[in-house]
């Protein structure tokens, strides 16, 4: 069996376990979704049902495998002779999805998520009571332990500069270096 059915403004002929990428649908990796817009459904070898334009009470049902980004398409403006250009870029967001079941009554079937779901990690068990830290705070200490190390490490001394020689006034280069204008008298 197979059906037609339409969703972010695009069609997909699709059959069971068939895997697909449509524009973002609402759902989380492991989630069960409805798509209620079927324009069309047909049996191996039998007449096809054209729906006007759906196809009364069908639905197609898919697990959500993945949310995800596109690849990036640049959008590129221009108008000759007049200076001007636009560059831009953009990713779509996508769902994949693997086709669970197509229902011509629209019953909901049964349902078991086969797709990895990142579950939480346990939490390791409490260090003993008498220490009164948690592994976590212990994995903190080791991670911040190799910093102070490294706070610890003499650095080199800075060189010592030599000292320089006063530089030449600038007007003209006449006057010898290090030495003073007369002061102006108040006469």
């Amino acid at each position: 069996m197979f059906a037609v059915i339409k969703t972010g403004g695009k069609q997909y002929r699709v059959s069971k376990d068939d895997v697909i990428a449509v524009e973002k649908l609402a759902g989380a990796p492991g989630d069960l979704v409805a798509i209620g817009d079927v324009l069309m459904l047909s049996e191996e070898g039998g007449e096809p049902t054209v729906g006007t334009p759906m196809v009364d009470k069908a639905a197609v049902f898919a697990e959500v495998l993945e949310q995800k980004r596109g690849e990036k398409i640049i959008v590129f403006k221009k108008q000759r002779r007049q200076n001007h250009r636009r560059k831009n870029g953009h990713r779509q967001e996508l769902t994949v999805l693997r086709i669970e079941a197509i229902s011509p009554t629209g019953e909901k079937p049964e349902f078991t998520a086969k797709a990895k779901v990142a579950k939480p990690k346990a939490a390791a068990p409490a260090a003993d009571e008498d220490d009164g830290e948690a592994p976590v705070k212990a994995k903190a200490k080791a991670k911040s332990a190799p910093k102070a190390k490294a706070a610890a490490k003499p650095k080199a001394a800075p060189k010592a500069k030599a000292e320089s020689k006063p530089k030449a006034a600038k007007s003209g280069g006449t006057a010898k270096a290090g030495a003073k204008k007369p002061a102006k008298s108040k006469e």
